[in-house]
């Protein structure tokens, strides 16, 4: 199962993105899940050590479908706006709260596939960096980041909304980085076994 966390507040150009990254992949006889921070309670880490005795979180919210999620995929996809240069706040929370999952099993992600999706108001609008803080993650984990490749998406798909969700729809080159990045993600998918 490859499993999609769209990092994004509002349900506009990110939540679409996601989505449709999702269906490429379904179209390619991949079996799905879909998760938005949109609406949720997902309280930042306390590090509060709690998950370090316990092995699972102290704070009962709804990380907890999250967890769940991580744990069965194959591969991960996170996708955020881009906020500051960076990845959004909500995002950063659910990736510094698996850290209980970190205590539970340090492998929770070993070998799992890794793919990033940013979206910019402006074409250069931080979506490197922001795609840079979700590779940080993949490789702090143990997943294996993919990208694209060379020419259009050198670190995973990258869009420019113009602000809004039309803007997005429109942006072609966005779409080509996407679906580079789709199809290497497959193709690792296909030919790797993950433990």
């Amino acid at each position: 199962m490859i499993f999609g966390i769209c990092g994004s507040p509002r349900q506009q150009a990110t939540d679409y993105v996601t989505k449709e990254a999702l269906k490429m992949l379904e179209d390619k006889g991949f079996e799905t899940a879909y998760f938005s921070v949109r609406g949720k309670k997902i309280a930042g880490c306390m590090h509060c050590d709690y998950c370090l005795r316990e092995k699972e979180c102290i704070q009962k919210d709804d990380m907890y479908e999250v967890y769940s999620l991580i744990k069965d995929c194959e591969g991960l996809i996170m996708s955020s706006p881009c906020y500051n240069g960076g990845i959004s706040a909500q995002l950063k929370a659910v990736m510094d709260r698996t850290r209980a999952m970190g205590a539970a099993d340090i492998d929770f992600l070993r070998n799992k596939a890794g793919m990033a999706i940013a979206v910019g108001g402006d074409r250069a609008g931080g979506q490197e960096p922001a795609i840079q803080q979700i590779i940080n993650y993949y490789v702090l984990t143990g997943a294996i980041p993919i990208s694209g490749g060379s020419w259009g998406a050198n670190l995973g798909a990258t869009f420019w909304s113009k602000d809004t969700i039309e803007g997005v729809k429109e942006d072609e080159e966005g779409f080509r980085s996407l679906r580079k990045t789709v199809n290497k993600f497959a193709e690792f998918l296909e030919n790797v076994e993950i433990e």
